[in-house]
């Protein structure tokens, strides 16, 4: 059925009244949802749950109970009579011979997605009031922390206004939801994503506190999420954040891999699967970051790791809500998020910078101590200028003698198979890597990691035509690898950080 919903925090030019579908869930399918993500039929798990049902799922799952004993019943055929199943299962990019920023530019028309003016009452896809940009490949739908990046480049290709729209998507979706989930799917209502949302208003505001104070109730709303939702406490009695996922079931979107992972950790599959969910909230799924066994994916072990970029970002939120409100005049409420910011960057040199080490690291919950794992992560407290001048020479060394690679920045010095692993390096990160080192006039060395990353993006685009989601940053002549699915292209977040360091 069809309800009229009313949102009067949305400006003038949001349509008064919304249509929005009684929103659908895929495992609502059952049974019929488990056969289909167990059969094999479609290689990646992804493409199911991004279906349409052709009529009512209550009469097709009718339909399933009676005609599946039957012996001549085909399961594809039955699909393809009762779903619409998207086009694009994995959709190709490639205008090799354009420059990359024409490529890039053609390309954002192909990735933009417009509000439906009719919307299926039945689809995981939610619907959303402004345009938006997609990853590409699989990825249909909007990204949350992708699309903080993928803002980069619109702003520097003259394509504002739909920076704009995306912002005040993620604002319509605060205010629906109380978060952001990690796609505009139904299947992510139950996790987030790293809250780029304050920066996203920030970089489109200029930091023009009187603007940016039109966003208050969606960035305090967001915030509130994530300290009623993901606090942890720490050793001493802190509390910092943590990544979590409301589901202890497998991932619509990787259930055969979920399913496969649980029996073959011997471990109970809800916890197996709530520590993957976790992991998909951090946008680094996955990593030997998250892992008890560095080498052992089985092991996965989120929920006791606190991740120090989670908490620079937080810090972030904080001092951001702490400007705006001393900005209008609230000056008692701007006291309290300047203390819980102090508060918060004190902890965060208490729990994950390691002055034997020279590196900021995450913290091990269950062995109360620094995690071990040496990634990218500590670059977010430079990012945030939250590191001391000796703090960040320090990690600048180190990241330039374990990281810095031919092609740009490992986003990890383990070798595991998993893609936020080496030999992987991920465009978000390089530009939290380039920015953290100019904050401290760390030039050179944020100069050469520039050049390695735009060169590799450069060559492999002569070669193919494509921009892709990851890079192989230290054997140039072979594409990225690992995860669940192949590498993609488009590539949203690729497209950004590229043009943003060219112009830098």
């Amino acid at each position: 059925m069809w309800v009229a919903l009313f949102y009067p925090h949305l400006d003038s030019n949001t349509p008064k009244y919304y249509l929005c579908k009684m929103y659908y869930f895929i495992e609502d399918l059952q049974p019929l949802y488990q056969d289909v993500q167990s059969s094999g039929l479609f290689d990646d798990s992804k493409f199911f749950p991004d279906s349409t049902p052709k009529r009512n799922p209550k009469n097709i799952l009718a339909d399933y109970s009676l005609k599946k004993t039957a012996r001549d019943f085909d399961l594809l055929d039955f699909l393809n009579q009762n779903f619409e199943f998207p086009a694009d299962s994995i959709m190709a990019y490639s205008h090799s011979a354009n420059s990359v920023e024409q490529h890039i530019t053609s390309l954002w028309d192909h990735l933009t997605r417009v509000p439906a003016t009719t919307v299926e009452i039945e689809s995981t896809l939610i619907n959303l009031p402004y345009p938006y940009v997609v990853p590409g490949g699989r990825f249909r739908e909007i990204y949350y922390w992708d699309s903080y990046f993928t803002m980069l480049g619109l702003m520097i290709t003259g394509k504002k206004d739909l920076a704009w729209s995306m912002v005040k998507n993620f604002e319509w979706l605060i205010h629906r939801f109380g978060f952001i989930p990690n796609g505009n799917r139904t299947y992510y209502l139950s996790r987030s994503q790293p809250p780029f949302f304050a920066l996203m208003v920030d970089l489109l505001c200029h930091q023009n506190l009187t603007e940016m104070a039109a966003f208050l109730p969606a960035i305090e709303t967001e915030y509130n999420f994530w300290m009623s939702n993901r606090l942890v406490q720490m050793p001493d009695g802190e509390y910092l954040n943590q990544y979590w996922d409301d589901k202890q079931q497998p991932r619509p979107e990787a259930w055969l891999e979920d399913t496969h992972l649980a029996h073959q950790s011997k471990r109970k599959p809800e916890e197996v699967w709530l520590q993957l969910r976790a992991a998909a909230e951090s946008g680094w799924d996955f990593s030997s970051r998250w892992f008890e066994n560095p080498l052992l994916f089985s092991t996965i072990q989120t929920t006791s790791i606190v991740p120090v970029d989670l908490n620079c970002l937080l810090h972030f939120i904080e001092t951001t809500l702490y400007r705006i409100h001393q900005h209008i005049g609230n000056h008692t409420t701007a006291d309290a998020y300047q203390n819980r910011s102090n508060q918060r960057k004190m902890a965060i040199q208490k729990y994950f910078w390691s002055e034997n080490d020279g590196f900021f690291f995450d913290f091990n919950l269950k062995n109360q101590c620094k995690s071990t794992s040496k990634t990218l992560a500590a670059a977010f407290p430079l990012f945030f200028f939250i590191a001391s001048e000796e703090q960040a020479s320090k990690t600048a060394q180190l990241l330039e003698k374990e990281f810095l690679q031919p092609g740009g920045f490992v986003t990890t010095v383990t070798k595991s198979g998993q893609q936020w692993d080496a030999p992987n390096g991920w465009p978000p990160l390089q530009w939290i890597v380039y920015k953290g080192l100019r904050n401290y006039k760390m030039d050179h060395l944020a100069a050469e990691a520039r050049q390695r990353w735009i060169a590799l993006n450069e060559n492999v685009f002569t070669t193919t035509g494509k921009m892709m989601e990851k890079y192989n940053v230290e054997d140039l002549s072979l594409p990225a690898g690992g995860g669940e699915y192949p590498n993609q292209d488009g590539f949203g977040w690729t497209n950004g950080v590229y043009l943003a360091l060219k112009a830098n």
